[in-house]
C-alpha cells in the first residue's frame, strides 16, 4: 500500500488539496484539471463503488485501519498521511469526516446518450448554492429521476459542498452541463418531453393537474431563488406549473420545491 507521510504544509505532492475554501477558485480550478474532491469516507466509498477512479487520499493517521479495504483495492493510489494540525493547514479547514480523495473527473455524457429512454429529467437554470444543487440531486436519487441537466452558469455538481449535501448520491443519477441555454430545451422537445418551468405565473396549473395528464416524457425546468426563472427561459418552455400553497407563502425553497414536484410528477404506469 502506498502510503506517503506529510510534514510540510507546502508539500507539492498534496497541491490538489490545498484552498478548499476558495469557492471562486475551486469552480474553476478543478472542472480545468480534470477532478473533484470526494470529502467524508462515506462519500468517497460511494464515487467508488460508481466506478470513479482516485487521483489520491487523504487523511489522519486514525483513519487508516476505518479504509484498510479501499487502500488494498487502490495499492497504486498515494495516500498522504498527516496530523489533523497539518492537513486543516493544506485545506483551510478541520477534517472531522475521516478521509478525503482527489478523484479523477468522469467524462461528460453526450446529451442524447443521457436522454435515450429517460421519462423524467430535471433541469438546472443557474442554480449557483452549492447546498441547494446538492440537495436536488439527492431528491432526484432518491425519487427515481432519469437525469439532471444543468445550465452553463449552474454550480457544479461536484463540488465538494454539492457532493458532500447530496450524499455522494450525485454519482447515480447521469447529468450534462448544457452549452446553448435555454437553446438547448429544444433538444428536449426534439426527443418528446413536455418542457414544464416551475415558476409561479398567471397562468401556472398546479402540480397535481399536471400530474394527473401523466405526460410520457417530463423536463421540470428549476429556477434560482431570488430572481427567478429568466423571461427567455419561459417564452422557451411548453407551460408553468406551481405548487398550490396556503395564503401567506409564496414559494418554498427550491431544493424543497424539487422534492415535492419529483414526488408528484413521478410517472404512473
Amino acid at each position: 500500500m502506498n502510503f506517503q507521510y506529510l510534514n510540510s504544509a507546502d508539500d507539492p505532492r498534496v497541491a490538489d488539496y490545498t484552498q478548499l475554501t476558495d469557492v471562486h477558485l475551486r469552480k474553476l480550478r478543478e472542472p480545468a484539471e480534470g477532478m473533484y474532491i470526494a470529502e467524508s469516507s462515506r462519500v468517497l466509498r460511494r464515487a467508488l463503488a460508481a466506478g470513479h477512479r482516485p487521483r489520491s487520499f487523504f487523511l489522519a493517521e486514525k483513519w487508516r485501519e476505518d479504509l484498510a479495504d479501499v487502500f488494498e483495492a487502490y495499492p497504486d493510489v498515494p495516500a498522504y498521511i498527516g496530523s489533523a494540525e497539518l492537513l486543516e493547514q493544506i485545506t483551510g479547514f478541520h477534517l472531522h469526516r475521516g478521509a478525503m480523495a482527489a478523484m479523477h473527473r468522469p467524462a461528460p455524457v453526450p446529451l442524447p446518450e443521457l436522454l435515450a429512454g429517460a421519462r423524467r429529467v430535471a433541469v438546472l437554470e443557474d442554480i449557483v448554492d452549492h447546498t441547494n444543487v446538492g440537495a436536488i440531486f439527492r431528491s432526484a436519487a432518491a425519487l427515481g429521476l432519469d437525469a439532471v441537466l444543468i445550465s452553463p452558469r449552474c454550480g457544479d455538481p461536484l463540488y465538494r459542498r454539492s457532493v458532500r449535501v447530496s450524499m455522494g448520491t450525485v454519482f447515480q443519477v447521469p447529468w450534462a452541463r448544457l452549452d446553448e441555454w435555454p437553446g438547448d430545451l429544444a433538444v428536449l422537445k426534439d426527443h418528446g418531453f413536455l418542457v414544464a418551468a416551475m415558476e409561479l405565473t398567471p397562468d401556472a396549473v398546479d402540480v397535481d393537474d399536471l400530474a394527473a395528464r401523466n405526460p410520457e416524457r417530463l423536463a421540470l425546468v428549476l429556477g434560482t431563488e431570488g430572481a427567478g426563472m429568466s423571461a427567455a427561459t419561459l417564452a422557451a418552455v411548453d407551460l408553468a406549473v406551481k405548487i398550490p400553497m396556503r395564503p401567506g407563502v409564496d414559494s418554498l425553497n427550491v431544493a424543497a420545491a424539487s422534492a415535492v414536484a419529483f414526488w408528484e410528477l413521478r410517472p404512473r404506469g
